[in-house]
């Protein structure tokens, strides 16, 4: 409505019918940030079952999907992984994000397990050259963002899954299950590294929604 009262004032003021500009002093209404579309819990078991973990390539596409979930990086972040990142001891990854701030974000048992194996069994097998990215192409070189999301499109089609799908759709699933099962939102902040709290406030409304539906298809009067 603003757009078009916008296009017609100065024609209006041209004809005569106006003598100054009656929505000047209006501003544009704030629009709401668009909420992330996340998977449900079983799909996104789905997916991390999808790569045939028999071939070096399966084994590096599941750690890749198990790190994603697990940690909520960035796909960015995880395609630049660096060994001096990861620290399996610990159990966490130092994640360099935007704007050059650094977080530490826990990897969690199953990530582990499966980085493990990768970087034992699949990545020796697919480059004997020398580099400190965790994760790399057969010819040794670093895997781009545009790869990774293609074989993630791959691993759904595969496991059928028909959801919207995004390079951060893991990211989304992690945060919004964090909050379904009780994650507070400060916590949830510095794991995604958003420097403003309103940005991780979106997921709330994912997390509110799903729980509406559970309780509408598990409560006896839902």
């Amino acid at each position: 409505f603003l757009s078009a009262m916008k296009k017609l004032t100065p024609y209006a003021i041209k004809s005569g019918w106006f003598v100054t500009d009656p929505i000047a002093k209006l501003k544009r209404p704030k629009m709401s940030p668009a909420v992330p579309h996340s998977l449900t819990e079983s799909d996104v078991l789905s997916l991390l079952d999808a790569p045939d973990v028999d071939t070096p390539i399966g084994l590096r596409d599941r750690a890749m999907l198990e790190v994603l979930y697990a940690t909520g990086l960035r796909v960015t972040e995880l395609v630049r992984l660096q060994y001096d990142q990861v620290s399996l001891a610990q159990g966490l990854v130092r994640v360099v994000g935007k704007g050059d701030k650094e977080r530490l974000v826990p990897l969690g048992e199953e990530a582990i397990e499966w980085l493990s194996r990768y970087m034992k069994s699949g990545r020796p097998v697919l480059s004997e050259r020398q580099s400190g990215w965790v994760f790399i192409t057969q010819r040794g070189t670093l895997l781009t963002r545009q790869a990774f999301w293609y074989r993630i499109r791959t691993y759904a089609e595969q496991a059928q899954i028909n959801s919207h799908l995004s390079p951060h759709t893991l990211r989304h699933a992690f945060a919004t299950h964090l909050l379904n099962h009780g994650a507070d939102l400060r916590v949830l902040q510095m794991l995604l590294g958003h420097s403003d709290l309103s940005t991780t406030q979106i997921y709330t409304q994912v997390a509110k929604e799903r729980l509406q539906q559970m309780h509408a298809t598990f409560h006896p009067r839902g």
